[in-house]
């Protein structure tokens, strides 16, 4: 360990993460992407990576480019709700799984009903324990009687003291025996209660008289030294505790190693030990574990056979073996995954789902990740993950749709109680001393930081001049207006080219219901004229837009300057928000003509490669509300044709032909991967859908008959 409590990793470990900061494992994503690896093995075992559950880890295995290969070292038979969620997760993510015992590919096919053929059953890699001089290191440990051997990092559920408790028996017949217990205390134990487990262990021996017959190594042993301790050995003892244990590299060494082993009879000791390879015992029966010791020394001839049995077995758990098998799972991943990548190519010809017409305004997801407190922003597949809590950036997001479907009438009681929430949940996040908004939130209702981004606080100042403009209840308009006020002055200190254009769009919206209002037209003018600063100097021929890369939330920056534009009758806003926006949707468009918007696996610099893939719900909504806003401004048809063009990518018109739109649960997929559909649905992708959906809704509305026409031929 090193002084600040991490491993001390040797130099080719080339990345290091901290298993409980959840930033940490999408930068590791993509240094492992960008060192181009075929295959990504993940070792999973609970307790090792961050979150409930080990939730973290999605972070990093999501934004993964390669087939992913998973060993599991634990399989439960009853998972907590939150496990079952992060495993079938991950098994759902991963091309290949791999496990080490039967029991653990029966519980893959019952509890998450994994295909039995992409399961492959490698066992526990041991190391050639015969080539050891066992017999040179007894002489040196100076053991004249019979050495029973136990390994492994210590913590009370590995049954030691069991052990110990036998001992007095076994001496009594052989003075010799010596029980060595080699291994130190599990980090996680030492840090809670440090070494008070191994000091009961000690007062144990000494108060039973066998304190001379009990050695303690305590330090964390290379595996030179380890096959020296158990070539010499002559019985090794798994006292464990749990029987729902379903591997153990411990027992997997003894075994190879050629001696007599008894264990208690957890899962895993069941299935190595069958057949002659070992004796199970009682769990917590130190009579049970003296009287196997007692036995197996009294009959040399069983103790060898068992051994020999042992050893026969363990032939096929011999490193250079199970790195076969290895290979062989990683080969067949990658050959896998590439015809599956080939197959989910479908042509553009793909009829949407939804052939005749739009989806319904589905609320049932929305409902489900929301809560007392506001919106939850992630998902586990449909189940929200409480874990990791909540933003106002999506709390912003979902205030806004309320807001935005009062233009269609009054609202459902329900949708008004979550408007309510919503609200309370901006108001809440202000921070009164530094005139900012907060964003992130744990579930325990207690802040993560004093101030948000730039861009969450410009998407909650936009939701809140929607309030002013559309809300219907008085008492909520009002809040909203002075919040409005309150916060809207930061946004002159902030430097985000996307928060210039939420500021663009939530003064829009306030000024709709209050157009004299100095201030607000002031404020408008500043952010729009800011984004068209960017453009003067940014833009260039074949490049017209605001920076030197296209990132995220891209049309919303077009879109503002062409509100604004309109709005005070600037014709160089209106002229850049138009060539700006032509040119980003004919660079979001596949040779066939589907939208495809730039993925967030290294965007668009200008002058390089442009990237396709993940592609992100948030940048299909904006680009259906900014085309919108462009058939708006010129009354030309093509803006409303593009609108459609961006909105089917929800229902399958995208570069895999798969429907981003889960009419299931009417929530969105968190987006589209090279190969697979992100089957997690957070309330970012959820809001993009259902705004982007109203928004549609509500162009078919306005746009009169004789539209309607190329408004079906588009959805069709």
């Amino acid at each position: 360990m090193s002084d600040h409590g991490g491993y001390e990793y040797p130099d080719r470990v080339c990345y290091q993460i901290s298993d409980c900061d959840a930033a940490a494992y999408g930068p590791a994503a993509a240094h492992i992407n960008r060192l181009g690896y075929d295959v990504l093995s993940v070792q999973h075992e609970y307790g090792i990576f961050g979150g409930d559950a080990g939730c973290y880890l999605m972070n990093l295995v999501r934004e993964a480019k390669m087939p992913i290969v998973t060993t599991l070292h634990t399989v439960l038979r009853d998972p907590s709700p939150s496990q079952k969620a992060v495993l079938d997760e991950l098994l759902q993510l991963s091309e290949r799984v791999i496990v080490m015992s039967k029991r653990a590919v029966g519980f893959l096919v019952e509890v998450h009903e994994v295909p039995l053929e992409k399961i492959d059953l490698i066992p526990h890699g041991i190391p050639d324990i015969r080539e050891s001089h066992g017999k040179e290191f007894r002489e040196t440990l100076r053991i004249d009687g019979p050495m029973i051997l136990t390994f492994g990092l210590l913590s009370p559920d590995k049954g030691i003291q069991f052990v110990i408790e036998a001992m007095p028996k076994i001496v009594a017949e052989h003075p010799g025996a010596t029980y060595v217990v080699v291994g130190a205390t599990h980090p996680h134990v030492r840090a809670n209660s440090g070494e008070a487990y191994r000091e009961s262990l000690v007062d144990l021996a000494e108060r039973l008289g066998v304190s001379a017959n009990v050695r303690f190594v305590d330090r964390f042993v290379s595996t030179e030294e380890l096959v020296e301790y158990l070539s010499a050995m002559d019985i090794y003892v798994t006292p464990y505790l749990n029987p729902k244990q379903i591997t153990s590299g411990t027992l997997a060494y003894s075994v190879g190693a050629g001696k007599a082993v008894i264990s208690t009879p957890y899962w895993y000791a069941e299935e190595l030990l069958a057949d002659g390879r070992g004796v199970l015992v009682k769990f917590r029966d130190p009579g049970s574990i003296a009287e196997a010791v007692l036995a197996l020394q009294a009959s040399p001839e069983t103790r060898n056979e068992m051994g020999r049995l042992a050893a026969q077995f363990g032939k096929q758990m011999l490193w250079p073996e199970v790195g076969r098998c290895y290979l062989a799972s990683f080969a067949r991943a990658k050959r896998e995954n590439a015809e599956r990548l080939k197959s989910l190519v479908r042509p553009p010809t793909m009829k949407s789902p939804f052939e005749n017409s739009l989806p319904i305004l589905n609320l049932k997801h929305l409902k489900d990740l929301s809560d007392d407190t506001g919106i939850i922003q992630h998902a586990t597949f449909t189940v929200p993950n409480r874990s990791e809590g909540y933003c106002v950036d999506d709390n912003a997001r979902a205030l806004l749709f309320t807001a935005q479907m009062e233009t269609n009438g009054p609202l459902s009681n329900d949708l008004s109680l979550l408007q309510s929430r919503y609200l309370s949940f901006v108001l809440y996040a202000f921070n009164g001393k530094n005139g900012r908004f907060r964003n992130f939130m744990g579930y325990d209702r207690t802040w993560l930081e004093e101030a948000g981004s730039d861009d969450s606080h410009g998407r909650s100042v936009w939701s809140l001049g929607a309030m002013v403009h559309r809300c219907q209840d008085q008492s909520r308009r009002d809040i909203a207006k002075v919040l409005f006020e309150t916060s809207a002055p930061a946004l002159y200190k902030t430097t985000s080219l996307r928060t210039w254009a939420y500021a663009v769009l939530g003064t829009e919206e306030y000024l709709q219901a209050f157009p004299h209002e100095y201030s607000v037209q002031v404020l408008r003018h500043t952010m729009a004229n800011r984004i068209w600063q960017q453009f003067e100097v940014s833009a260039s021929e074949d490049w017209p837009w605001f920076e030197e890369g296209a990132t995220y939330g891209n049309a919303r920056i077009s879109q503002a300057l062409l509100l604004a534009g309109e709005a005070i009758v600037n014709h160089q806003f209106l002229d850049a928000g138009l060539k700006s926006l032509a040119w980003l949707m004919n660079l979001q468009s596949t040779p066939s003509g589907l939208f495809a918007p730039i993925g967030t696996n290294g965007f668009y610099r200008r002058g390089s490669e442009l990237s396709r893939f993940d592609q992100q719900p948030i940048e299909a909504a904006s680009a259906v509300s900014a085309c919108i806003s462009a058939y708006k401004v010129t009354a030309d048809p093509i803006w409303l044709e593009e609108a459609h063009r961006a909105f089917r990518w929800f229902l399958g018109a995208n570069s895999l032909g798969l429907p981003v739109y889960d009419p299931m649960s009417g929530g969105c997929h968190d987006g589209l991967h090279p190969d697979r559909v992100n089957r997690n649905e957070g309330a970012e992708s959820t809001l993009s859908f259902i705004c982007a959906l109203n928004d549609i809704r509500v162009a078919m509305d306005a746009s009169g008959p004789n539209q309607v026409s190329l408004q079906k031929r588009i959805l069709l």
